[in-house]
């Protein structure tokens, strides 16, 4: 589908727009995510390089932008770039959750003053975060080069966060750290969902690069 999607937004029209909007969209996606991670696990506050819920109100913002110049491009060009637009709408409602999923963390970081510390779920809550900040930088390489095989392996990488997100707030939730106080272990399971969360829209969107528009944010279709 997407084959001819840089051609597409190649001239400076509104859908060209549209697309350098959502791809800075993920770049403060990033930094929020950066900034919230650093907070809750490597500080003892809450405070943050940037106002976060300014920065979230301004991707908001620009959700709306890329919506109406979507609209405003296939009301007055037709039909012909119809898909990539369509996909483009999906994408910034992925990017808009991913936005609000660090707003959370940080939300969270504000009521565990204390660094926030996995205890025996160390190595894997660190291997979640690691994989989600290579995988921004990826995205944004995904849709700037129409890279299949880089979207290919964030897609191929979801199910092994999700589960190791799943077993770190089954833990907490069966109480298998007995080193860890209520307060932590609250934490980290809802830290762990939101983490879960993050790399499921990342996989969303790395899905518009490899599926048709009907499968965007599901696997990737296998041939028979």
């Amino acid at each position: 589908m997407f084959n001819k999607f840089k051609e597409l937004f190649g001239s400076e029209n509104l859908l060209d727009i549209a697309f350098d909007t959502t791809l800075k969209m993920l770049e403060f996606d990033h930094q929020m995510y950066t900034a919230s991670r650093q907070t809750l696990r490597e500080s003892d506050t809450d405070e943050l390089p940037f106002d976060i819920k300014k920065m979230d109100r301004k991707i908001n913002k620009y959700e709306r932008e890329v919506r109406r110049n979507v609209l405003t491009h296939l009301s007055v060009a037709g039909t012909q770039n119809l898909v990539p637009g369509l996909a483009l709408v999906s994408i910034v409602i992925d990017v808009e959750r991913i936005g609000d999923y660090t707003k959370n963390i940080a939300g969270l970081a504000s009521m565990h003053k204390k660094k926030l510390k996995g205890g025996n779920a160390e190595v894997e809550l660190v291997k979640i975060e690691d994989r989600i900040e290579e995988e921004f930088p990826q995205i944004l390489a995904v849709l700037k080069n129409q890279d299949k095989q880089l979207g290919r392996q964030i897609l191929n990488s979801e199910k092994e966060i999700a589960k190791l997100s799943d077993k770190i707030v089954n833990d907490m939730i069966l109480e298998s750290d007995k080193s860890l106080n209520k307060s932590d272990a609250v934490s980290l399971a809802m830290y762990a969902r939101y983490l879960k969360r993050i790399n499921a829209h990342l996989s969303n969107i790395a899905s518009s690069m490899v599926n048709p528009f009907p499968r965007i944010g599901f696997r990737e279709k296998k041939k028979k």
